[in-house]
């Protein structure tokens, strides 16, 4: 069995092309489109952010509103950039959106990738420490976080308050119980997949990652999964880990999926992150059910992982990625046992 949800880069553009021509419009498609999979039976809403970008950016904002439309799916973001984060603010930000949706949080966060803008967190206010880097920015304000989800008072309570404080040190409001342990880290190297594995949190992999081998993306990635998994093991954490990768993939049951999509050949390629970094860029799959099925079987990294995100085109409506999403649920994920 496997979890399969959606993962929405929530673009938009003012173009008669587009299905999604404003930020309002990606918003509210966004929150139409998790109810219409949770409807399908699928299992995860889940959104990128990026920032200075025609996209999904502010997500809490989203997820309260998804909570309060749904009933059932889990709702989630992979990935929030952790360098432009106030961890703190981000952890009421949380709870509060935990608590509307009734503890179905999944909070994909990360050190983040290339933006919009050189230094983007700079303009949100934040610098890195003397001899840190951007990276390691990232990671401390994740291990803020961590640190402040799991309810413990730390902060100093004023003898004379407006309202009557509890006893002892004050913790963050509100506070969901449970958030902590749905923290995860969006690890784009075998290194970080072990660091998150070390401090509990679970593994979101996406269609890129270093190019540390050489060796083929979906063989790279099962690796970095396997690695993760030893961590963990080796951590000793009392419960188990959960792992997500992602996906495009296309099942072409009728005219307009072939339209889109059928004649796509992918394969993987190979890129620079920045300078110094070589990334390899997962294949994406479009094929007619029976062949897509025999495709996907190869991958082992969706054979390694338990939660498969399926990244969709939001820009070309909520009817049709519903119609993806459902294509994938009917005529591929059962042949595949994952169902």
């Amino acid at each position: 069995m496997k979890k399969i949800g959606f993962l929405s880069f929530g673009h938009w553009m003012p173009s008669p092309q587009s299905g999604t021509r404003s930020a309002g419009d990606s918003l509210l498609q966004s929150i139409d489109l998790a109810v219409a999979a949770e409807e399908l039976g699928a299992d995860g809403a889940y959104f990128r952010v990026h920032h200075f970008a025609r996209q999904l950016a502010s997500p809490f904002p989203l997820l309260a509103a998804v909570g309060a439309r749904t009933s059932r799916i889990e709702i989630g973001t992979a990935v929030i950039d952790m360098r432009y984060e106030n961890p703190l603010y981000m952890a009421e930000d949380a709870g509060a959106a935990d608590l509307i949706a009734g503890g179905r949080l999944q909070l994909g966060i990360s050190r983040g990738s290339p933006e919009q803008v050189i230094d983007g967190w700079r303009y949100f206010g934040y610098e890195p420490g003397e001899g840190q880097s951007d990276a390691d920015m990232g990671r401390r304000h994740a291990e803020v976080l961590l640190d402040v989800l799991k309810g413990e008072g730390f902060a100093q309570p004023n003898p004379r308050p407006m309202f009557p404080n509890p006893p002892g040190l004050l913790r963050l409001e509100p506070y969901s119980e449970g958030l902590r342990e749905r923290i995860w880290w969006g690890a784009g190297s075998n290194a970080t997949a072990v660091w998150a594995a070390k401090l509990g949190m679970n593994l979101q992999s996406s269609t890129l990652k270093d190019d540390e081998t050489g060796e083929a993306f979906h063989i790279q990635q099962a690796k970095q999964i396997r690695a993760y998994r030893d961590a963990w093991k080796e951590a000793g954490h009392d419960r188990a880990p959960r792992v997500s990768v992602s996906r495009s993939i296309f099942a072409i049951v009728n005219d307009m999926d072939r339209a889109y999509f059928g004649h796509s050949k992918d394969e993987d390629s190979i890129g620079y992150l920045d300078a110094n970094t070589r990334a390899i860029f997962g294949r994406s799959y479009a094929a007619e059910p029976d062949a897509l099925v025999e495709e996907l079987r190869k991958d082992e990294a969706i054979a390694e992982a338990d939660t498969l995100l399926l990244t969709v085109p939001n820009q070309l409506g909520v009817e049709y990625n519903a119609h993806v999403i459902e294509a994938i649920l009917k005529h591929v994920a059962p042949a595949l046992g994952w169902r």
